[in-house]
Protein backbone atom coordinates (compact mmCIF):
# COMPACT_ATOMS: atom_id res chain seq x y z
CA UNK A 1 0.00 0.00 0.00
CA UNK A 2 2.85 2.04 0.62
CA UNK A 3 4.03 2.32 -2.83
CA UNK A 4 0.03 2.82 -4.10
CA UNK A 5 -0.12 5.92 -1.87
CA UNK A 6 3.84 7.06 -3.18
CA UNK A 7 3.10 7.25 -6.98
CA UNK A 8 -0.31 8.81 -5.59
CA UNK A 9 0.75 11.90 -4.10
CA UNK A 10 3.72 12.41 -6.89
CA UNK A 11 1.51 11.59 -9.73
CA UNK A 12 -1.22 14.14 -8.13
CA UNK A 13 1.09 16.69 -7.06
CA UNK A 14 2.75 17.16 -9.69
CA UNK A 15 -0.71 17.46 -11.56
CA UNK A 16 -1.78 19.70 -9.30
CA UNK A 17 1.80 22.08 -9.09
CA UNK A 18 -0.15 24.81 -11.12
CA UNK A 19 -2.92 25.30 -8.52
CA UNK A 20 -0.67 24.24 -5.19
CA UNK A 21 2.15 26.18 -6.45
CA UNK A 22 1.68 28.32 -9.22
CA UNK A 23 4.55 30.32 -8.92
CA UNK A 24 7.07 27.14 -8.86
CA UNK A 25 5.68 26.29 -12.23
CA UNK A 26 6.31 29.99 -13.34
CA UNK A 27 9.78 30.09 -11.92
CA UNK A 28 11.08 27.48 -13.13
CA UNK A 29 9.94 27.70 -17.15
CA UNK A 30 11.42 31.62 -16.06
CA UNK A 31 14.52 30.04 -15.61
CA UNK A 32 14.93 27.09 -17.79
CA UNK A 33 12.18 27.08 -20.43
CA UNK A 34 8.73 25.79 -21.03
CA UNK A 35 10.95 22.36 -22.54
CA UNK A 36 12.91 21.97 -19.10
CA UNK A 37 9.45 22.69 -17.28
CA UNK A 38 7.85 19.66 -19.60
CA UNK A 39 10.37 17.45 -19.29
CA UNK A 40 10.13 17.71 -15.33
CA UNK A 41 6.87 17.28 -15.21
CA UNK A 42 6.60 14.04 -17.51
CA UNK A 43 9.54 12.52 -15.62
CA UNK A 44 7.97 12.93 -12.21
CA UNK A 45 4.41 11.79 -14.06
CA UNK A 46 5.91 9.01 -15.18
CA UNK A 47 7.07 7.61 -12.04
CA UNK A 48 4.70 8.49 -9.74
CA UNK A 49 2.61 6.70 -12.63
CA UNK A 50 4.51 3.14 -12.47
CA UNK A 51 4.79 3.28 -8.35
CA UNK A 52 0.84 3.87 -8.78
CA UNK A 53 0.68 0.74 -11.39
CA UNK A 54 3.05 -1.44 -9.46
CA UNK A 55 1.76 -0.55 -6.45
CA UNK A 56 -2.03 -1.14 -7.48
CA UNK A 57 -1.14 -4.47 -7.83
CA UNK A 58 0.59 -5.02 -5.01
CA UNK A 59 -1.74 -3.50 -3.06
CA UNK A 60 -4.83 -5.44 -4.52
CA UNK A 61 -3.91 -8.89 -2.95
CA UNK A 62 -3.15 -7.97 0.60
CA UNK A 63 -6.02 -5.14 1.15
CA UNK A 64 -9.60 -6.17 1.93
CA UNK A 65 -13.08 -4.46 1.29
CA UNK A 66 -14.72 -1.56 2.69
CA UNK A 67 -17.68 -2.45 1.01
CA UNK A 68 -19.19 -5.36 -1.23
CA UNK A 69 -20.89 -3.05 -4.11
CA UNK A 70 -24.42 -4.80 -5.35
CA UNK A 71 -24.47 -6.05 -9.25
CA UNK A 72 -26.59 -3.28 -10.06
CA UNK A 73 -24.28 -0.81 -9.53
CA UNK A 74 -21.47 -2.32 -11.65
CA UNK A 75 -24.31 -2.12 -14.57
CA UNK A 76 -24.33 1.39 -13.78
CA UNK A 77 -20.62 1.45 -13.87
CA UNK A 78 -20.41 0.08 -17.37
CA UNK A 79 -22.82 2.58 -18.51
CA UNK A 80 -20.93 5.20 -17.04
CA UNK A 81 -17.57 4.21 -18.71
CA UNK A 82 -19.23 4.54 -21.93
CA UNK A 83 -19.97 8.61 -21.15
CA UNK A 84 -16.43 8.58 -19.89
CA UNK A 85 -14.70 7.11 -22.73
CA UNK A 86 -17.11 9.49 -25.18
CA UNK A 87 -15.99 12.62 -23.18
CA UNK A 88 -12.51 11.96 -23.17
CA UNK A 89 -12.34 11.67 -26.82
CA UNK A 90 -14.18 14.78 -27.07
CA UNK A 91 -11.08 16.34 -25.48
CA UNK A 92 -8.68 15.24 -27.53
CA UNK A 93 -10.66 16.66 -30.56
CA UNK A 94 -11.32 20.15 -31.94
CA UNK A 95 -14.13 21.15 -29.94
CA UNK A 96 -17.78 20.25 -31.20
CA UNK A 97 -20.85 20.54 -28.82
CA UNK A 98 -20.04 18.03 -26.37
CA UNK A 99 -16.50 19.72 -25.02
CA UNK A 100 -18.63 22.98 -25.43
CA UNK A 101 -21.28 22.00 -23.16
CA UNK A 102 -19.27 20.46 -20.39
CA UNK A 103 -16.24 22.64 -20.80
CA UNK A 104 -13.28 20.65 -19.39
CA UNK A 105 -14.55 17.12 -21.39
CA UNK A 106 -11.40 15.61 -20.26
CA UNK A 107 -11.55 16.34 -17.11
CA UNK A 108 -14.87 15.30 -17.01
CA UNK A 109 -14.19 11.61 -18.07
CA UNK A 110 -11.88 11.44 -15.21
CA UNK A 111 -14.32 11.62 -12.54
CA UNK A 112 -16.87 10.14 -14.86
CA UNK A 113 -14.10 7.33 -14.67
CA UNK A 114 -13.16 7.72 -10.54
CA UNK A 115 -16.70 7.40 -9.75
CA UNK A 116 -17.79 4.39 -11.68
CA UNK A 117 -14.87 2.52 -10.79
CA UNK A 118 -16.40 3.64 -6.72
CA UNK A 119 -19.31 2.09 -7.80
CA UNK A 120 -17.93 -1.26 -9.26
CA UNK A 121 -14.60 -2.11 -6.82
CA UNK A 122 -14.84 -1.88 -2.97
CA UNK A 123 -11.50 -2.71 -1.86
CA UNK A 124 -9.74 -0.44 0.27
CA UNK A 125 -7.04 -0.01 -2.45
CA UNK A 126 -9.50 0.48 -5.23
CA UNK A 127 -11.25 3.06 -3.36
CA UNK A 128 -7.81 4.86 -2.56
CA UNK A 129 -6.62 4.97 -5.81
CA UNK A 130 -10.45 6.17 -7.66
CA UNK A 131 -11.24 8.49 -4.94
CA UNK A 132 -8.04 10.68 -5.49
CA UNK A 133 -8.54 10.36 -8.88
CA UNK A 134 -11.83 11.67 -8.39
CA UNK A 135 -10.90 14.31 -5.41
CA UNK A 136 -8.60 15.73 -7.55
CA UNK A 137 -10.47 16.10 -10.80
CA UNK A 138 -12.87 18.17 -8.41
CA UNK A 139 -9.63 20.27 -7.15
CA UNK A 140 -8.51 20.73 -10.75
CA UNK A 141 -12.23 21.54 -12.06
CA UNK A 142 -12.61 24.80 -9.08
CA UNK A 143 -8.78 25.87 -10.23
CA UNK A 144 -10.00 25.93 -14.13
CA UNK A 145 -13.37 27.82 -12.96
CA UNK A 146 -10.98 30.08 -10.74
CA UNK A 147 -8.69 30.53 -13.88
CA UNK A 148 -11.91 31.45 -16.36
CA UNK A 149 -13.27 33.86 -13.46
CA UNK A 150 -9.57 35.73 -13.78
CA UNK A 151 -9.37 36.14 -17.51
CA UNK A 152 -7.36 33.33 -18.46
CA UNK A 153 -9.26 31.33 -21.58
CA UNK A 154 -9.57 28.03 -20.67
CA UNK A 155 -13.28 26.54 -22.31
CA UNK A 156 -12.92 25.14 -26.02
CA UNK A 157 -13.75 27.19 -28.97
CA UNK A 158 -16.78 25.36 -30.78
CA UNK A 159 -15.22 24.66 -33.98
CA UNK A 160 -17.66 21.49 -35.49
CA UNK A 161 -20.70 19.37 -34.60
CA UNK A 162 -19.00 16.42 -36.98
CA UNK A 163 -16.45 16.66 -33.92
CA UNK A 164 -19.47 15.34 -31.81
CA UNK A 165 -19.78 12.56 -34.06
CA UNK A 166 -16.47 11.74 -34.40
CA UNK A 167 -16.25 12.07 -30.43
CA UNK A 168 -18.74 8.80 -29.94
CA UNK A 169 -18.09 6.86 -32.64
CA UNK A 170 -14.24 6.70 -30.71
CA UNK A 171 -15.42 6.69 -27.46
CA UNK A 172 -17.93 3.36 -28.89
CA UNK A 173 -15.36 1.84 -30.24
CA UNK A 174 -12.86 2.27 -27.89
CA UNK A 175 -15.09 1.42 -24.61
CA UNK A 176 -15.90 -1.89 -27.08
CA UNK A 177 -12.01 -2.70 -26.53
CA UNK A 178 -12.04 -2.20 -23.27
CA UNK A 179 -15.40 -4.52 -22.22
CA UNK A 180 -14.13 -7.28 -24.66
CA UNK A 181 -10.39 -7.85 -23.98
CA UNK A 182 -8.14 -4.71 -23.41
CA UNK A 183 -9.41 -3.75 -19.92
CA UNK A 184 -8.53 -7.63 -18.72
CA UNK A 185 -4.94 -7.56 -21.01
CA UNK A 186 -3.94 -4.08 -19.35
CA UNK A 187 -5.50 -4.41 -15.90
CA UNK A 188 -6.04 -8.04 -15.45
CA UNK A 189 -9.80 -8.07 -14.69
CA UNK A 190 -12.83 -8.71 -16.64
CA UNK A 191 -15.00 -5.79 -16.84
CA UNK A 192 -17.81 -7.94 -17.63
CA UNK A 193 -17.60 -11.72 -16.04
CA UNK A 194 -19.86 -14.13 -18.06
CA UNK A 195 -20.49 -17.43 -16.22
Amino acid sequence: MTLLLLGIVIFLGMHLVRVVAPGLRASVIERQGKGAWMGIYAVISLVGLLLIIYGFGEARAVTGMLYNPPVFLKHISLLLMLLAFICLAAGFLPAGRIAVAVKHPQILSIKIWALAHLLANGETSSVLLFGSFLAWAVILRISLKRRQRAGEKVLPVFRSASNDLLAVIIGVVVYGLFVWKLHEWLIGVAPIVLS
